[in-house]
């Protein structure tokens, strides 16, 4: 099962149709507090986070979910390049950062990848 974020609807319906046409199971939220206030708990295999959302951004997202112990691996998309956001997603606990509009072959092949990879070191 996948999870995606984003608060852009047109972004969440494109990467829903992209992840079910390779086979994966989707559930998409709206923002990350639908996700946090949700039961998705540890049944995920993945996690596809925006890193620009109104409210909890993804980086913050990462963060709390890393705080409740949840080490599902989380790749996070951006439309923003900033010369930090590897860096700072890395230490959020987010296992890769991908750019906006260019996601479709990156997106499945990282999926695939951070799934067969497991959880991030330090993690069960």
């Amino acid at each position: 099962m996948i999870y995606v974020v984003d608060d852009d609807y047109d972004v969440l319906t494109s990467l829903r149709f992209l992840l079910e046409t390779e086979g994966f199971d989707v559930r998409t939220f709206r923002s990350s507090s639908a996700l946090l206030n949700s039961s998705f708990r540890r049944d995920a295999d993945c996690l596809i986070v925006d890193y620009k959302m109104a409210g909890i951004d993804g980086l913050d997202l990462a963060q709390r979910l890393r705080g409740l112990d949840v080490s599902t691996p989380i790749v996070m998309i951006t439309g923003y390049p900033d010369e930090n956001i590897t860096t700072k997603a890395s230490s959020a606990g987010v296992r890769q950062v991908l750019l906006k509009p260019n996601l479709e072959g990156n997106l499945v092949e990282c999926v695939r990848n951070v799934i067969d990879t497991g959880p991030p070191p330090g993690h069960p």
